[in-house]
């Protein structure tokens, strides 16, 4: 039964199928006089609801209802919103590791007396196995199959684990390997509209364990990523906490012009939020130019919020959400039932101009919209491709200091290798951003079928392949007859999975990859992905840039991307004849005949009918193991028990911290990807050494992404990254740090064994924008382990500060403008912590205290990032997992279970 303050808002609804319904009436709510709920930011309003609904005064209460519903556009942000969701979604790189965590929590309740079966999901759960799989094969017919048997090969330990899971916790869904990437499995089939259960209906919201996960939002779905540590306290039935947020409205008007892209459109909305600022905020499009937005363009912008800064850029439901659902194979009595369900609640169709109250507005004019990439080390980036060639040329002599590559010149000839600066090696059409788009992929079809009748191929020297995020994507390719185009030209299926974008790229020519290390050679990737940070994509690449599937085949058949494609050719045919881009580019009226003949709701149907389990054989033939508790294997070098439950990590750290080293000082901008890397384990590296030293020959390293349910080799990861600038090491690129007192240089993994052995904590101290990029737990989780007491920042990026708050790292804010260069820090320092005790409070004031090498000593204040008192709880208790043990047990106690 409801709470009876709820109760006043209950109302039936007649969605059809002659069920009789309730659901929880916003309008309703207003008429109460709780606020002007329809004055609003739509999703706000859909927060709310959860709210309203799971008000029951222990832990969602009545006051916290009631201050969302009369939200201030520019009021301080000081109230916590615990947002119960209503399902999860897991990728397999975070979400395995939750799984462990989960079933660490199991092993814990069950050694302390109480039933196994108490620790489980309590909501739906969705889990898709699409970060496991790396291109190693491409460009031939048999490149899928090769790879796929590869994938089960090096996974099948941690795909067992998988598959023991599946039968241990009830209530998860399994997408396995060959699939597809969750974001896009999530719009075509996963998503439902709207969310029924025990007779109510309510929005469909979630959080999910990929950064990307907010891709949703462009259904009107109120969902984002949050990192593994705290989807397993969601799956647990916890809410789900942070900070009420301001709301940035972007103010769409116009349409874009005839041949520009939706990834154009996501970049200059990418480079446009970041420069307006929105991190932490949601954003909501709103005004006519929504409505010529179809919904897979919503869903590319949706993605990439987090490169944004945004938790969740929001379109509402409304005729094109319709239109999508009908299109991707939902019945039409399920897509009516959710158009009356949202208009009941007032929550249909993106508000006009002066509808909704924002915190600030943004404006948006599509018609401004110009072919456009991003790169070459960030999203936000953009430049225009008709800028490309001089951006390139420009960027390239810039000195390091300034973010260049330092070269003398642009091409030299003087390398004489088979690789020169500019060259594309790896070019990829992947990612769910916009292998998710019908128009994109198309247009990358019809580019291919003009290049191939006018007689062009691809550089012998480039990489090329395709990952699509779905299968749907190769029956509506097949269908148009484009798969056929795109195959001549090397762009063959390598794999249903997030591909070169995660960095799984697999490898490149092996001369050529020596040629380009030993020359310094700026090699360049062109991809369709979302992220295109240093050392992401492949070792031996310096220069990525984001592109629209179309130019990424246009750049693979230039060979180079220091190309004006107005007055260059993209190539030469075997005549000697010059072609040119604007040649190849599909007209409106071809790309429309060919969206036709793809919008159709039967390949959907199709390929999401029946059992998806027992559609890959490969993934049928791995041994199911079976049982309550998971048999961990002391001997496994993939997959060991956390140890975050162990005695020393279930303490407060909410405490002075007293002369502590700086294990890195590190500049803006520093990615998950620098923390954690995912990509190749060198055999020099501590993870390396560790791996060798218990029998694992180079070759059979893997990755990783692939051993991070592995803590020794996770740790010995942390801060690993090859491009990693640290600060006190001027010069030397990569993991390395100095011990202090000694000065002695040395690896910052030894370093901090070094520190634990004499008692020494440590911290961090970075620039702005820390911890930008992927939901990665391992981030955080690594900094733990190293002994990283707190991170010190200029600021933080949402998803990584809140990671750092459920491993119990204490995130410390510095004042405006202050840095470590202007706090003059090189590392010989000592620190203290002050002001911290186990009464702390959100946004507390404390002191960094700085004791200098030559006796002097600063007091430098700085904020503690804990925003909420939910994350004041998590930090008492030593982190989100101990806290998840603590409440599990005690409601058992309280049960009797």
């Amino acid at each position: 039964m409801p709470h009876p303050f709820a109760s006043i808002a209950k109302r039936d609804i007649d969605l059809g199928a002659d069920k009789k319904r309730s659901y929880f009436s916003l309008p309703a709510l207003e008429q109460q006089g709780l606020g002007r709920v329809s004055r609003l930011p739509v999703s706000l309003r859909i927060v709310l609801e959860s709210l309203l609904r799971n008000c029951d005064e222990k832990r969602v209460f009545e006051r916290q209802v009631r201050a969302l519903a009369a939200w201030q556009p520019q009021a301080p942000r000081e109230d916590e919103i615990p947002f119960t969701v209503g399902r999860i979604v897991l990728n397999c790189a975070a979400g395995i590791p939750l799984l462990g965590d989960l079933t660490a929590i199991r092993g814990a309740v069950k050694r302390m007396g109480y039933s196994g079966e108490i620790v489980g999901p309590r909501v739906p759960v969705d889990m898709a196995l699409d970060h496991t799989l790396t291109v190693d094969y491409h460009g031939t017919p048999d490149a899928l199959a090769r790879n796929m048997e590869l994938e089960i090969k090096r996974n099948e330990e941690r795909f067992r684990f998988v598959k023991w899971a599946m039968q241990a916790y009830q209530g998860i869904r399994l997408m396995p390997p060959g699939w597809g990437i969750l974001h896009q499995l999530n719009l075509e089939f996963l998503a439902p509209g709207f969310l029924e259960k025990d007779g109510v209906c309510y929005p469909d919201t979630l959080v999910g364990t990929d950064s990307h996960t907010c891709m949703i939002a462009g259904l009107g779905v109120v969902g984002w990523g949050v990192g593994g540590i705290e989807a397993e306290a969601a799956m647990l039935g916890q809410p789900v906490y942070f900070l009420t947020p301001d709301v940035v409205g972007v103010h769409v008007t116009g349409a874009l012009r005839q041949g520009i892209m939706a990834t154009d459109l996501v970049l200059r909305v990418t480079e446009m939020l970041r420069q307006a600022k929105v991190v932490g905020k949601f954003v909501e499009f709103f005004g006519e130019g929504v409505k010529s937005l179809t919904l897979p363009d919503r869903a590319t912008i949706s993605n990439m919020a987090v490169e944004y800064g945004a938790t969740i850029g929001y379109f509402p439901v409304d005729e094109q959400t319709c239109k999508y659902l009908l299109q991707t194979g939902r019945t039409a009595e399920r897509v009516s039932a959710v158009e009356k369900f949202y208009r009941a609640q007032g929550c249909f169709g993106a508000a006009r101009e002066d509808e909704v109250d924002y915190s600030r507005v943004v404006e948006l004019d599509l018609s401004s919209i110009v072919a456009s990439v991003a790169g070459p080390k960030r999203p936000q980036d953009r430049i225009a491709l008709a800028e490309i060639k001089s951006k390139f040329e420009s960027v390239l002599t810039e000195p390091l200091a300034s973010g260049g590559y330092g070269k003398p010149g642009p091409r030299s000839a003087a390398i004489g290798g088979r690789a020169d600066h500019g060259d594309v090696v790896i070019a990829a059409i992947t990612s769910c951003t916009n292998t998710s788009n019908p128009g994109v992929m198309l247009a990358a079809g019809l580019v291919a079928k003009k290049a191939v009748a006018r007689g062009l191929k691809t550089k012998p020297w480039v990489k090329t392949s395709l990952t699509p995020g779905s299968t749907v994507v190769s029956k509506y390719l097949e269908a148009t007859g484009l798969q056929r185009s795109l195959d001549q030209l090397g762009f063959n299926v390598a794999g249903y999975s997030c591909g070169t974008c995660v960095g799984a790229s697999g490898p490149i020519d092996a001369t050529l990859e020596k040629t380009i290390m030993d020359n310094d050679v700026v090699a360049c990737a062109v991809l369709s992905g979302n992220r295109n940070f240093e050392a992401r994509i492949h070792p031996a690449v310096r220069a990525s840039f984001l592109a629209s599937p179309p130019l990424v085949v246009a750049f693979a058949l230039a060979g180079r991307v220091d190309v004006d494609f107005e007055n260059d050719p993209v190539g030469r045919n075997d005549a000697g004849e010059p072609v040119y881009l604007r040649e190849l580019w599909p007209t409106g009226e071809e790309l429309e005949r060919a969206l036709a003949t793809a919008a159709n709701p039967a390949f959907y149907r199709e390929i999401y009918s029946g059992d998806i389990a027992k559609k890959n054989p490969l993934w049928a033939g791995i041994e199911q193991a079976t049982g309550e508790l998971y048999l961990w294997q002391s001997d496994s070098t993939y997959i060991k028990e956390p140890p975050f439950l162990d005695a020393a990590l279930q303490k407060s750290t909410l405490c002075d911290i007293k002369a502590a080293r700086a294990l890195a000082i590190l500049g803006n901008s520093i990615t998950t990807d620098h923390i954690s890397p995912i990509g190749s384990i060198k055999s020099t590296s501590p993870a390396g050494k560790y791996l060798q030293s218990h029998g694992v020959a180079p070759v059979d390293f893997n990755n990783y992404g692939a051993r991070r349910m592995n803590h020794e080799v996770m740790m010995r990861g942390t801060f690993a990254n090859v491009r990693l600038k640290n600060l006190m090491v001027p010069g030397v690129d990569g993991g390395v740090t100095v011990h202090q007192p000694s000065g002695e240089q040395t690896i910052i993994y030894d370093a901090a064994m070094r520190y634990a052995s004499e008692n020494v904590p440590l911290i961090v101290v970075a620039g702005e924008e820390y911890g930008t990029g992927s939901a990665r737990d391992w981030a955080a989780k690594g900094t733990r382990l190293l002994g990283v007491r707190a991170v010190v920042a200029a600021s933080f990026e949402r998803i990584h500060r809140s990671n750092l708050v459920g491993m119990g790292v204490l995130p410390c804010q510095l004042a405006a403008g202050v840095t470590a260069a202007t706090l003059a820090l090189d590392g010989s320092e000592a620190f203290d912590l002050t002001g911290l005790d186990d009464d702390a409070k959100p946004g507390e004031a404390l002191t960094l205290v700085v004791h200098r090498a030559n006796g002097r000593t600063d007091n430098v204040p700085v904020t503690l990032r804990l925003d909420t008192p939910a994350e004041i709880d998590y930090v008492r208790h030593g982190g989100i997992m101990p806290y998840v043990l603590s409440e599990i047990t005690k409601a058992a106690v309280k049960s009797g279970a």
